[in-house]
């Protein structure tokens, strides 16, 4: 009889030649538990997705009782379903007043799909303009705007009419005129190695779009739900887009994405022709009802006021020769060794340490450190006492 890691291998379509293989069967706040009762900590919350951590009691009850009432019913958008309805309405009220209207998709990759039709679909126009190192998904339509021609190059034709610029760099944004339908940006770019805009980067690209006519994308997949100290970063950096893009930790723990603009703007997709974007799963009630749950959690848990405190734990207790730079400034770090092989070693090591970490697709000599909001101090400091051992092995075999 094969085992279940020879059946992942034969039956499970692969995203590389180098998995984890790494078995889990429970989760419960910051710990992953295997098989034989292997404890890890879960450093990367599924790649910033489990805000609130794994199984949270309230996101459960949410879930049980969503399932109880209805799962799915009918195509997205024809009939009321109170999930979406409540979901809708909070996420709303903590937003703009310009950012008023929200289409519920399955995805970070469909919602970004979504975002790039509407402008185009409300501007009229062709051109799209995104920013180099920039990671935007991997369907047909976001993998064009992605930054990254290694990525890209096996996949060619992708979308016509996208220019990359470079981030942080003022002059570059002249390329924006009156043909770009849309801009799209990581307020803060996750996987070049959580590289954050310049001061007045992101003021000079919203004057150049309003100038212009040409909507302003904020893709939040990866900062929003207080992973940066704030319920969204573009608050962090005092800018507002005209639609923004939320996935991951909006659902919860559960599929579940979603792309925010006025009214006035999205409308433009219920006509000529009707049906401009459609979506089955979008906004699934179960997965509504998960959302809504783990938003309250982070609201009324102050989550996000501690977020602060303890992205200083993680740069105080990872001192170490071979960390030359800890990057960010929450919970969404780097921990830059300027070492490729010393990076992979760290990140495929872990779990023989507890512990549970992830690479940036685009920074090679950094690892990611994105935990649950909820992690203690206690298990900051633990993670960080397996790290620091990890990383002093590390060197030793490396170097």
């Amino acid at each position: 009889m094969l085992t279940n890691r020879q059946l992942f291998l034969k039956l499970l379509g692969q995203t590389s030649d180098a998995p984890l293989l790494v078995e889990i069967i429970n989760a419960e706040g910051v710990y992953m538990y295997g098989p034989a009762g292997e404890k890890y900590i879960d450093l990367i919350s599924g790649a910033s997705v489990s805000n609130t951590g794994h199984r949270n009691p309230h996101v459960i009850k949410a879930v049980k009782e969503q399932v109880d009432s209805y799962m799915h019913l009918m195509v997205y958008g024809e009939l009321i379903q109170s999930p979406q309805v409540k979901y809708a309405e909070k996420l709303i009220s903590l937003l703009p007043e310009s950012l008023n209207n929200c289409y519920f998709v399955n995805s970070g990759s469909e919602a970004v799909e979504g975002a790039l039709k509407l402008a185009k679909r409300y501007t009229g126009r062709s051109r799209i303009v995104s920013f180099i190192n920039s990671y935007h998904g991997s369907t047909h339509g976001s993998l064009s705007v992605t930054g990254n021609e290694r990525m890209k190059r096996a996949f060619r034709p992708l979308l016509p009419d996208v220019f990359h610029i470079p981030f942080n760099n003022i002059s570059s944004l002249e390329i924006i005129d009156e043909k770009t339908a849309c801009v799209i940006v990581e307020p803060v770019q996750a996987e070049a190695g959580v590289i954050y805009p310049e001061k007045s980067f992101l003021e000079h690209l919203r004057n150049r779009c309003t100038e212009t006519g040409t909507l302003l994308i904020f893709d939040e997949i990866q900062t929003a739900f207080g992973r940066l100290g704030e319920m969204f970063a573009f608050k962090k950096f005092n800018v507002i887009p005209d639609i923004l893009v939320l996935a991951k930790a909006l659902g919860g723990g559960m599929p579940l994405g979603a792309f925010i603009s006025s009214k006035n703007i999205m409308s433009s997709l219920s006509h000529n022709p009707p049906l401009g974007h459609i979506t089955t799963f979008g906004g699934h009630p179960v997965c509504c009802a998960a959302g809504l749950a783990s938003l309250e959690v982070i609201i009324n848990e102050n989550l996000i006021d501690q977020v602060g405190e303890k992205s200083a734990l993680f740069k105080e207790y990872l001192q170490h020769e071979a960390v030359k730079e800890i990057r960010g400034d929450g919970l969404l770090l780097a921990v830059e060794t300027g070492n490729k092989k010393l990076t992979q070693y760290i990140i495929s090591h872990a779990p023989e340490y507890g512990l549970l970490l992830d690479y940036f697709l685009f920074c090679t000599t950094a690892f990611r450190i994105a935990p649950p909001l909820i992690i203690t101090k206690e298990e900051i400091k633990e993670g960080c006492e397996k790290l620091l051992a990890l990383i002093e092995t590390a060197c030793k075999k490396i170097t």
